[in-house]
This record gives structure tokens, sequence and C-alpha cells, in this order.
């Protein structure tokens, strides 16, 4: 018995599989034009007429000689794949995601030519990924819920460049809506962060439909409260815990870093609202002769520092904190650290908007935890009522 070597079995069966594709697209064809003649109208005059040949390369081969069917008046149209189609679209697909992985335009070109011997110039895969812009387009205009239990703002610098290459701000929004699931809402590339740019945002969100919010989670940006009260003055807001130990640790002596923040530890860790003020009361006696300003900055914001005490504690985990925003940004962090700099806004918008989609499709049916809890969803749905009463709403429709 005669054994072929390992290269030349993989070529038969690559070159059968090619010939099982080819003869399938061949008589699913065959079966168009069939139907396609079956349903002309009487009277038309029409014939088929034989075939034409040409080329398509597929993810399972380069098909040489395919057997287009046509008919006499040029009319029927195969749904295989378009009239001057060369490709079945996979590759194209590649391209956007090795884009998105990080890799530049360059490199996508020279890793094509390199495995398929196509000349893709960094111009075609351009081309290729701003097919994502239009994308972009609509999905940053589409409808919104109307209630959400959460909305989370915060910013992430990345380069661009223009001039000169320089840091601009992606403003992101995440909200969790009324069943517990948690979405990216939209992303809006440009400029340093500022509470202005904050305000473009929401109204942003408001005019596509989020106009029912109970708790916006944030930094402590100045003016950024105020943005978020100008748009939902129903709501409350929450400043994060997290970003207030970070910007409140540099400040304290080497010696004392660690028991002041186990101390301010205590302060958010209480069982209820009235521990926590007793625990600030206590934290203000032990260090506010040390650290005035640090411990003045955190009375003046304590109210808002609190705010997640009035929701159900089984939720806290999820609202005291933006954490949840901020490890999204971490993910597309990594994404655009390879390219260094980004060569303008619709390059970084084309990445940014393909890990927005990955995000939301991951989450799409998760609940995050304590939100599906039946007791919770009831507090929250009162809370609703409370602060947007039916009648209210009929009104402002």
């Amino acid at each position: 018995m005669t054994i072929l070597p390992e290269n030349m079995l993989n070529n038969l069966f690559e070159n059968l599989v090619t010939q099982f594709v080819k003869d399938n697209l061949e008589s699913i064809m065959k079966a168009e034009i069939q139907h396609f003649m079956e349903n002309e109208q009487a009277g038309e005059r029409n014939s088929r007429n034989g075939y034409y040949k040409r080329s398509l390369h597929t993810k399972y081969g380069n098909l040489e000689d395919l057997q287009v069917p046509r008919d006499r008046n040029g009319d029927f149209q195969t749904q295989m794949f378009e009239p001057y189609q060369r490709r079945d679209g996979w590759l194209e697909e590649a391209v956007i995601q090795m884009y998105k992985s990080g890799m530049g335009t360059r490199d996508v070109a020279r890793f094509i030519e390199s495995m398929f011997g196509s000349q893709y110039s960094p111009t075609t895969v351009s081309n290729i990924t701003a097919t994502v812009l239009e994308d972009i387009q609509q999905w940053q205009m589409r409808p919104l819920q109307k209630r959400y239990s959460v909305i989370y703002l915060d910013g992430l610098y990345v380069k661009l460049k223009r001039s000169t290459v320089s840091g601009e701000v992606v403003y992101f929004a995440m909200g969790i809506d009324e069943d517990g699931h948690r979405q990216i809402l939209g992303f809006y590339v440009g400029g340093q962060e500022s509470s202005n740019g904050w305000r473009e945002v929401l109204k942003d969100l408001y005019n596509r439909g989020a106009q029912e919010v109970l708790l916006g989670v944030f930094d402590g940006l100045p003016g950024l409260d105020t943005a978020f009260r100008e748009t939902y003055p129903k709501a409350d807001v929450q400043h994060c815990i997290v970003h207030k130990v970070r910007s409140t640790f540099p400040k304290i002596r080497i010696q004392h870093k660690t028991e002041v923040i186990e101390d301010l530890k205590t302060i958010y860790t209480a069982a209820d609202h009235d521990l926590a003020l007793a625990a600030f009361d206590t934290v203000k006696t032990k260090w506010s002769k040390l650290y005035p300003k640090e411990i003045r900055s955190w009375e003046e914001q304590l109210s808002t520092l609190l705010t997640f005490y009035k929701y159900p504690a089984v939720i806290k985990n999820a609202i005291y904190t933006s954490n949840s925003i901020e490890r999204m940004n971490k993910e597309i962090r990594k994404r655009l650290n390879p390219m260094n700099s980004l060569t303008n806004m619709d390059a970084a918008e084309k990445i940014i908007y393909l890990e927005m989609m990955d995000y939301n499709e991951r989450f799409a049916e998760r609940v995050i935890h304590g939100f599906g809890v039946l007791e919770v969803k009831k507090k929250l749905s009162q809370l609703f009522e409370q602060r947007y009463p039916a009648r209210e709403t009929q009104d402002n429709n």
C-alpha cells in the first residue's frame, strides 16, 4: 500500500473541499435561476442563456471557473454574491478584526499579502474598516430605553495625531436598565474633558430617550454633578468612593497612609447611613488637625459619597463606585496601546466602536448582581414611580 506524504494528503483534502464548495454553489445557482424563470411574468420573452465563468476567493480556497448561470435578458442575479464581488466577505471581516486588535493599516496590509498574495494596500485596508463608520453613526443615533436605574460616566484619554500628537478624551456612558442589564449607551471622542463636554453627552442621552434615571455614578470632576442634575434633576448623584480614596492617598504622609485609609474605610463600610456619619465624625476628630484640607474635602462631598445608603444594600457594590465602567476602559486601553497614537478621530472611533459591540454582546443577557432580586426590583420600581409619576410622564409626552 502506498502512503502519500503529509503535504500531498493536505493538498488532496483541500482540493476536495474546494471542489465540494464549488459544486454546491453551482447547484444552488442552478436552483436559483430555475426559480427565477418559473416566476417570470407571463408574456415576457426571456430564457436561460448558458453560463459565464468567474473566480471567487472563499475561506475554503480559490474557486476557479465557477459556472454562473445567466438569462437572455440579463435580469437574473444570484444571491450568493454581488455581480463584481471577488471575495465572499470573510477576508474583509478578518481585516476588521485585525485592525480592532491593534494592528495598523500597514501591518494588516503586509500580513494579508504574505498570507494570500492579495494586494491590499494600507488605503484599501482603511477603506474596508471605514464601512464601520456608517455602523457607528447608526449606533450612536439609536433610541435608548426610557428608564435606567443607574448611569455611569467616565472619560478615557487617547492619543490622536493632528498637527501634533496630543491626548483627547473619549466620553463613555454606561447604563443599567430596569431589568438589570448593563450596556454602553454611547461614546464621544474629542477635546479635553470638561463639564460642558459632559453636558452635551447627557443631552444626547436624554434626546435619544433615556429620560428617567434614578442614580448617576461618576468621579468628582468639577461641574459634572451640576451638569448631570441639569439633565436629570430628579436623579441622585453618587460620587465614586474609590476615586475619592485615591485622590486622598497621595496627600497623606507615609507613616499615616495605612491608618488613614483603614479609618476612611469605616465610613463607607458602615452598616447604615447613621453609622457612616458617626464613623466620619470619628475620623474627623482624629485626623482633621493633621489633614484639615483632606478632611474638609470629604465633609463637603459626604452627602454624595454616601448616596448608596438610600438604595438596597445588595446592589451596593454595583453603585458606590464607577469600577464597572473603569474596568471596561482598561479593556479599551489595552486595544489602543499597541497603536501608540491613532492617526485621526475616525481611527479611534472604529476601534472603540468594535470594542463596544463586543462588550454589549457579552453583557446583553447578564443581570448585574442584586438587580434581579425581587425586592430590589420592587424598591427601584417604587423610586421610579415616586420621582416620575405616570401622569406627569403622559403630560410631558
